[in-house]
C-alpha cells in the first residue's frame, strides 16, 4: 500500500512543477512582447540620441561617417550654444508662454469644469459637448482666422497672442479631463460643507480644489509641453527675433548656420532636453490624473 501511495505521489508532483513554470512563463510574459517593445522603443530614441551625439561631434566626422562615433569628443558646439544671449532669450519667451499659458488653462479650466460637473442648469449637456467637439478642431485648420483676429487687436510679434489663442485651444482637453474628477467628489461632503456654514465658492477652494489636485496636475503639464513645443502660431503670430519661442530659434538658428550642421544638432538637442526632463519628472502624475479620469 505504502509503494503505490509513494507512486502516485510521484506522479503527481510532476504536473505540479509543470504548471508552476507554466505560471512563471506566463507571468513574465511571451519573449515575442518584449522584442517588438524593444523594437519600438529603439525606433523612438535612435533619432533623439542621434542628434544628442551629433552634437559632439565635427562636420568633417558628419561628412566622412554620418553614422560613426565621436572621434575625438567636440564640446565647443554644445559650449558655443549656451553662453549664447540668443539662446537663453527664446527659453525666457518659451518659459513665460508656457508658465502663462499653463496659468490660464488651469484657473478657466477649473472653474469652467466646477460648473459642469456640480451645477445643474439646461445646456449643460451641450455646453460639455461643445467643449468635447473642440477636440475635432485643430488650430491648424483655424491659423488663418487667428492670425487676421490677433492682428485685428494688435497683438502681433508679442508673446500674448500666442498664449491667448494657445489658452483657448488647450481648454477643451482641460474640461474632458477634469469634469469626471469633479464629480467624482461625493455629495455629502458638500452638504456638510454647507452645514458648517460654507458657501459654495468656499466649498470651491477649500474642498474641490485640493481633491482637484491630480487632474489639475495633468493639465497643467499637459499645456505646458504643448505650449513649450508649439511651432505653428508662433510662426504665424512672431515675426521679431527677440520674441521668437525655443521652436522658431531652433528653425532660425538652422537657417543661419545652415553650413555648420554639428553646430545646428548642439542647439537642437539643447532645446528638446527640457521638456523630456518636464515631462519625465511628471510622467506619472500624467498617467494617475488620466487614469482617475477614466475611472470618474
Amino acid at each position: 500500500m505504502s509503494a503505490i501511495t509513494l507512486n502516485r505521489a510521484a506522479g503527481t508532483e510532476k504536473p505540479r512543477k509543470e504548471k508552476k513554470g507554466a505560471a512563471e512563463s506566463s507571468h513574465w510574459g511571451s519573449p515575442v512582447t518584449y522584442f517588438i517593445a524593444l523594437v519600438f522603443i529603439a525606433v523612438c530614441l535612435a533619432p533623439v540620441l542621434y542628434i544628442v551625439i551629433g552634437g559632439f561631434r565635427s562636420n568633417s566626422q558628419i561628412t566622412s561617417s554620418p553614422a560613426g562615433w565621436p572621434s575625438p569628443w567636440q564640446f565647443d558646439n554644445y559650449a558655443s550654444v549656451l553662453t549664447s544671449s540668443t539662446f537663453w532669450l527664446e527659453i525666457g519667451n518659451s518659459a513665460i508662454a508656457g508658465l502663462t499659458t499653463t496659468v490660464g488653462v488651469v484657473v478657466l479650466g477649473v472653474m469652467v469644469s466646477f460648473v459642469i460637473a456640480r451645477y445643474e442648469f439646461k445646456g449643460r449637456g451641450a455646453m460639455y459637448s461643445l467643449f468635447a467637439a473642440g477636440l475635432m478642431f485643430p488650430m491648424t485648420v483655424a491659423i488663418t482666422p487667428l492670425y487676421i483676429l490677433v492682428k485685428d487687436i494688435g497683438l502681433m510679434n508679442n508673446l500674448a497672442g500666442v498664449i491667448l489663442p494657445q489658452i483657448a485651444f488647450a481648454l477643451p482637453t482641460t474640461v474632458i479631463i477634469l469634469v469626471p474628477f469633479l464629480k467624482a467628489i461625493p455629495d455629502e461632503i458638500e452638504e456638510a460643507a454647507s452645514i458648517d456654514g460654507a458657501s459654495r465658492l468656499g466649498f470651491f477652494f477649500r474642498m474641490v480644489v485640493p481633491l482637484s489636485v491630480p487632474g489639475v496636475v495633468t493639465v497643467g503639464i499637459l499645456a505646458f509641453i504643448a505650449s513649450w513645443n508649439s511651432y505653428l502660431l508662433p510662426l504665424f503670430i512672431l515675426n521679431d527675433q527677440s520674441t521668437f519661442t525655443l521652436p522658431l530659434g531652433v528653425q532660425a538658428f538652422a537657417s543661419q548656420y545652415s553650413v555648420d550642421t554639428a553646430k545646428v544638432l548642439a542647439f537642437t538637442s539643447l532645446s528638446m532636453i527640457p521638456a523630456l526632463i518636464f515631462f519625465t519628472i511628471f510622467e506619472r502624475r500624467i498617467v494617475g490624473g488620466l487614469t482617475g479620469a477614466v475611472k470618474g
